[in-house]
């Protein structure tokens, strides 16, 4: 047991030199426990600052409210006892009472508290270890998907004899569910709370630690420490890619809900998941544009793909990113594929002219829908099922279909057809065309059809007047037959 008087060592000079250079040189692998029991020997000298963007070793680790530490002092087996930081940062130590060690490392605790013990023993030799960390509370702001405060239990790595493993930057970042797609890695910083002045402030540039494998830019986090995910200023498509396959950003299977609106065939809400599904839609990959098309039923025949944007509300407002499938059609940047997140818009404009080159092109993509139903109804000599045609089928191929518009058929009108077309605001609108079977697509005289167009064949001249004398010269009364014949032959001149 100690007393409070208790008696100041003598102990001369060389045996003290001896003694200090022992631990000296016992204590030069200063910074982390080696286990939940096990003793850190520190560094007499303070820890050097590294400059920002470094990779911070464990030994800059501030002691704080719930840290478990061991307290030792040499030939003192009295004093030498774990301690508990109190929430206010202070510990208690026997004859000097309460010291606060709040925001400092081992090594300045350590000099702290053998300043503390010179008021009572003569030249103290104490070292200081840390038994058990608190858990690290840490902010994550900015281009994540789930911004705010995170407590980080730290935890033995493997081995005999385990050291307790810090938290990283990427860490903390995948407890905030990764990164967004705007999200600038070249620029990321991480605010540090000090004692005595303002924030340090550390670069953190994780586009060289995916590209160059630089560990220093994934530095180790400190209690109360802020990370700032900036917006980047000009999207990069390629980069967007490559990064959305590091461990940081949001899994490929993570669902996310987008709307997507224009010129495809159901547009509307839609939940876009990548990643290994059961859906014949949803298979290995990202969530992107294209697997939002394919949910929408595909692009309408007069889709300009060129020119599809992807809105995106980012911490700093809407950021639009422009989108060229067609550029992905010929040339094969899947970049144009942009990987979506959730709250994402995708508005597929109409396009000015349709490129009839363009259109089996259009039609032959996975993006397109597979088939429409035509109905062609009329003077016809075969079923009227609907006609399952490719999604670019123009109106002479539904003539030609099954027969429908054969020259055997002499019922049938052929210079001109009616188009009765739904519209999506629940109207319909009826067009009567010119028909001429020699002409490419063209909207007015030979249009691509849409989705459940109806075209109506009508009768010939000459069946009308044939069916009229038919409906006159029937099973009737000689009267009513000649004055019928006299009502007809009225009507005709």
């Amino acid at each position: 047991m100690v007393k409070p008087n208790f008696p100041k060592q003598n102990i001369t000079a060389p045996l003290a030199r001896l003694t200090c250079c022992a631990i000296a040189m016992t204590s030069i692998a200063a910074g982390f426990p080696l286990s939940a029991s096990a003793q850190l020997s520190l560094r007499p000298n303070p820890v050097t600052v590294a400059q920002a963007g470094f990779r911070r070793s464990p030994e800059s680790y501030k002691l704080g409210g719930g840290d478990r530490i061991q307290v030792e002092i040499l030939e003192v087996p009295e004093l030498t006892r774990p301690y508990e930081v109190l929430s206010d940062g202070s510990v208690n130590l026997p004859l000097i009472g309460l010291i606060s060690i709040r925001g400092r490392t081992l090594v300045e605790a350590t000099n702290i508290i053998r300043s503390a013990y010179r008021r009572v023993l003569k030249d103290p030799v104490v070292s200081v270890s840390l038994i058990a960390a608190r858990p690290l509370n840490v902010g994550v702001i900015g281009e994540v998907t789930r911004p705010g405060n995170f407590t980080i239990t730290l935890t033995p790595g493997p081995g005999v004899a385990p050291s307790v493993q810090y938290p990283t930057v990427t860490q903390a970042i995948r407890l905030a569910e990764g990164v967004t797609g705007v999200a600038d890695l070249r620029n990321i910083q991480v605010r540090r709370p000090q004692p005595d002045g303002p924030d340090q402030v550390l670069n953190v540039n994780l586009w060289r630690f995916l590209q160059e494998g630089d560990i220093s830019q994934d530095i180790i986090l400190q209690d109360r420490d802020t990370i700032i995910v900036p917006t980047v200023a000009n999207f990069n498509q390629a980069e967007s890619r490559q990064f959305a396959t590091a461990n940081f950003s949001p899994p490929p299977e993570k669902p996310r809900s987008v709307s997507i609106v224009g010129q495809v065939n159901r547009p509307g809400a839609y939940v876009v998941i990548g990643g290994s599904t059961n859906s014949d839609i949803s298979r290995e990959g990202f969530p992107t544009v294209i697997r939002a098309i394919q949910l929408a039923g595909g692009i309408t025949p007069d889709a300009d793909i060129r020119q599809i944007q992807v809105r995106r509300l980012t911490r700093r407002g809407e950021q639009i990113i422009p989108v060229n499938l067609m550029q992905f059609l010929e040339s094969g940047d899947s970049a144009q594929d942009t990987i979506l997140q959730q709250g994402d818009t995708i508005v597929v404009p109409k396009a000015a002219i349709v490129n009839p080159a363009e259109a089996g092109l259009l039609a032959n993509n996975n993006f397109a829908p597979p088939g429409i139903n035509v109905f062609v109804v009329g003077e016809l000599r075969t079923s009227l099922d609907p006609l399952r045609l490719p999604a670019n089928a123009t109106l002479n191929q539904a003539l030609v279909s099954r027969g429908f518009f054969g020259y055997e058929n002499n019922r049938a009108r052929r210079n001109k057809v009616e188009l009765v077309r739904l519209n999506r605001d629940g109207t319909a609108t009826t067009r009567t065309i010119e028909v001429d079977l020699s002409q490419g697509i063209n909207e007015e005289i030979n249009p691509q059809l849409r989705d459940n167009d109806m075209i109506i064949v009508s009768r010939s001249g000459l069946a009308k007047v044939v069916d009229r004398m038919n409906s006159i010269f029937g099973p009737l009364a000689p009267a009513s037959g000649v004055l019928n014949f006299i009502n007809l032959l009225r009507s005709i001149f």
